[in-house]
């Protein structure tokens, strides 16, 4: 934990707390650093703690007030144990941003024995939010934001092999991921309703990252040195997360998914409430905790 150097940035989100995964890097850095130059305390969630440190210091240097919690969230040990210091460290939480996710080409099993592309972007943030639930309903109104993508058009839940261990395709996990999240989402809105807690999804666009290297598979190393020239830098791909953390105008809208700053429908796929259900209960299972 750290204190700014320079004192609080004063603005429209002086006094409220926020949580950002993947805050590193890429679209998660530049949302915490937007936040937190509308005067929010931010928690910056990554996994090395020496690039953590740098984003912080830099964020401080700024006058931005700045945690830094250190966790690999492919394990549920992990996430576990961050929202344990989470909660510690903070007496109210606002927002949840959700930003934390990944692709990989070939099936990599995580330390909990799952297929990683599920438990980084599905099941961690499931996880999570469900651990910090009851401090971001005592701090209402409060905000649940999770980074998902327009691929999750191009998916179906397969609730018979969620992990792919049938037949593994690296794109296939993914577009399931983030349709994944998308539902997540909707259910748990119709969960949250009443609650003065609301939770929207988002599409940030086709953003220039790091997303992916780790192991990107033939295509995408081919494909994506000719399209990086026309992909929206990280700052432009935090506009829609750092518009549903910090807009009053969408304090009470919730169960919404977001592309462009904008309300979009989603994928047909997407609103098929038994579904949704089922993948809750599942997931739910895969996690340890209470389905209901």
């Amino acid at each position: 934990m750290g204190t700014p150097t320079t004192g609080p940035v004063a603005g429209p989100m002086a006094g409220r707390t926020v949580l950002v995964t993947g805050a590193t890097g890429g679209i998660g850095l530049a949302t915490a650093r937007r936040l937190a130059g509308l005067g929010a305390r931010v928690g910056l969630v990554g996994r090395d703690e020496a690039r953590a440190a740098a984003v912080a210091g830099r964020l401080r240097d700024g006058g931005a007030e700045v945690d830094v919690f250190l966790a690999d969230l492919s394990s549920q040990r992990d996430v576990r144990a961050l929202a344990g210091q989470v909660l510690a460290a903070y007496a109210r939480l606002d927002v949840l941003v959700n930003n934390v996710g990944g692709y990989w080409a070939t099936r990599h099993e995580t330390v909990d024995g799952l297929e990683r592309t599920f438990a980084v972007d599905h099941l961690a943030p499931f996880l999570l939010t469900n651990l910090l639930l009851d401090r971001l309903r005592a701090s209402a109104p409060a905000r649940v934001v999770t980074v998902s993508s327009g691929a999750h058009a191009m998916s179906r839940i397969d609730l018979d092999d969620l992990q792919g261990a049938q037949g593994y395709n690296g794109q296939r996990a993914y577009n399931q991921s983030k349709l994944a999240n998308v539902m997540f989402t909707y259910e748990l809105a119709r969960r949250l309703e009443g609650s003065g807690v609301t939770a929207n999804a988002l599409h940030p666009g086709v953003v220039r990252t790091a997303f992916g290297q780790e192991d990107s598979g033939r295509w995408m190393r081919l494909v994506l040195p000719a399209v990086r020239p026309f992909m929206k830098s990280p700052e432009r791909g935090a506009d829609t997360s750092v518009l549903l953390a910090s807009s009053p105008e969408l304090e009470h809208v919730s169960g919404r998914y977001f592309a462009g700053g904008k309300v979009k429908r989603s994928s047909p796929a997407s609103y098929d409430t038994d579904v949704a259900a089922r993948l809750w209960r599942i997931s739910a299972e895969l996690v340890g905790v209470d389905p209901s």
